[in-house]
């Protein structure tokens, strides 16, 4: 997108009127929430929904396939991001991409809320991983749109959408969590679909009035005899996808044990192409290339942190219902709730976070310090929750304040990289690339839940002591490293801070 284009959509946003900053950011903040509450609200019973027995009204999978299931599902939905940044970027615009999306999600959720069998489940799978990869990056682009850079209020700002992602977040498990739990299953996940429906209209009615042209344009729209190149090829794509799994399937070749190591696979290898076709591009500038440069290690950063706290849904969410004790203080703690703890703690310390980085301006600091504390932190909060183990053994059931530190500190973590990683991603964005660098920054999720799939195998209650220290001591040894050399990693931003 051009310089011309960016202060054209700055110039139609109303500037004033959402906490002091731009209007645009209301509608995104509750586009997000919405859309997050069907989100979490659908992942705080989605595990317990696999692994609970037929009579309880679950699909009766094994545990362990059901927690690499997650894990695999998780790193779809990210990846699939790297599909709706570029369709953005290419064919439709950001804004059209955040429509169509939550259209998908709000279908895969009502997919879901249908009794069925496993075929269901999956087609609900696919719907969701589809939306949530046009919706994820794009909104999160849009807000990007309606600060100039020079916008001191930039770093601010996403702090605040972050916080309105989280308060999505911490209300769905309580809720849908309580009721897909207590009631029915498939009530829970219709509640999801409701939030997404609000989401939508409200985007709808309000976009025209917030945002402006923010979203409307098409940063680097394909030509007519492009499309029909590209169509063409996603066609034969589909087709070629299909014959290969209708005959590796019975063939016996296309196992979930082969599934998941495909997709580790290629979390690994599509954000690595991503970065060489960005970086080769004859439309990305000199400076823009020494940008890419330094986003590397914070890419790699970002897969560590995100591979200790994606584990709240499936390795603790699983640690919560078998190894908690979740009768506490005279009530019955449902194992959805800890879910809420993380968007729980952001919400209180988003603020302060985005007061704090306000308070402390150009003395703040740099983007890859930031990232260092965040490793720092979860690595911490992992080596926190291997400590009942070392004192009560590993049958004894735990006390669940210790699950609720684990989550605390990480939180204090994913407050230095996350909203940080998302405004960094808008400044380091090659102009071409502006929709598709943010979908890769939520491959580094992707990467790391598809990591968490080959991984959480290894857990067991026997195990949870070397399977926490491990990773956790991985991490604070990657946060010092990327400490030591963070200097070099900024001169590499050429003036982004």
């Amino acid at each position: 997108m051009s310089g011309l284009n960016r202060q054209k959509i700055v110039e139609s946003v109303p500037q004033k009127g959402f906490f002091g900053h731009p209007k645009g950011l209301f509608t995104l903040f509750f586009t997000e929430f919405w859309e997050r509450f069907s989100y979490y609200g659908m992942r705080a019973i989605l595990v317990y929904y696999m692994y609970y027995e037929v009579s309880k009204g679950g699909l009766g999978l094994d545990q362990s396939t059901a927690l690499a299931i997650m894990s695999i599902y998780g790193s779809l939905v990210y990846m699939s991001g790297i599909i709706g940044g570029w369709m953005a970027d290419r064919l439709f615009g950001t804004s059209k991409a955040v429509f169509y999306g939550g259209v998908l999600i709000m279908l895969g959720h009502i997919a879901l809320s249908i009794p069925g069998n496993l075929a269901m489940f999956f087609v609900s799978m696919v719907l969701i991983v589809l939306g949530t990869g046009l919706l994820k990056p794009n909104v999160s682009s849009i807000v990007g749109e309606i600060y100039s850079e020079e916008d001191n209020r930039r770093d601010s700002g996403f702090s605040i959408f972050y916080m309105g992602i989280n308060l999505g977040g911490f209300l769905s498990p309580l809720i849908v969590g309580t009721i897909g739990m207590k009631n029915n299953f498939h009530l829970g996940f219709a509640l999801a679909a409701i939030g997404m429906f609000i989401g939508l209209i409200l985007f709808i009615i309000t976009k025209k009035k917030n945002l402006g042209l923010a979203g409307t344009f098409i940063a680097n729209p394909l030509s007519p005899d492009e499309k029909k190149k590209v169509y063409t090829i996603i066609g034969l794509g589909v087709v070629i996808i299909a014959v290969l799994v209708a005959i590796t399937i019975p063939a016996g070749i296309l196992t979930f044990k082969s599934f998941v190591a495909l997709i580790g696979i290629l979390g690994i290898l599509i954000p690595t192409i991503y970065f060489v076709v960005m970086y080769r591009s004859p439309k990305t500038t000199k400076v823009e290339r020494s940008r890419i440069i330094a986003y590397i290690p914070l890419f790699i950063a970002s897969v560590m942190f995100w591979a200790i706290q994606e584990q709240g849904s499936t390795i603790l969410a699983n640690y919560a219902d078998k190894r908690t004790q979740l009768d506490f203080a005279g009530i019955h703690i449902s194992p959805a709730w800890f879910q809420s703890l993380n968007p729980l703690f952001i919400i209180v310390f988003a603020p302060v976070f985005a007061w704090l980085w306000m308070k402390l301006g150009k003395r703040q600091p740099s983007i890859p310090q930031k990232f260092s504390l965040g490793l720092l932190f979860a690595g911490i909060s992992f080596l926190v929750i291997l400590l009942p183990a070392y004192f009560g053994g590993s049958n004894s059931l735990v006390n669940p304040l210790w699950l609720v530190l684990s989550y605390f500190i990480v939180v204090i973590g994913e407050l230095c990289l996350s909203p940080v990683g998302l405004s960094a991603t808008t400044k380091l964005a090659p102009a071409a690339f502006s929709a598709q660098t943010m979908s890769l920054w939520f491959l580094s999720n992707a990467a790391a839940q598809a990591l968490n799939a080959q991984i959480v195998k290894f857990y067991t209650p026997k195990t949870e002591m070397v399977y926490f220290g491990v990773i956790g001591g991985v991490s604070i040894l990657l946060g010092i490293i990327l400490l030591i050399i963070s200097p070099k990693i900024q001169s590499f931003m050429k003036g982004v801070r």
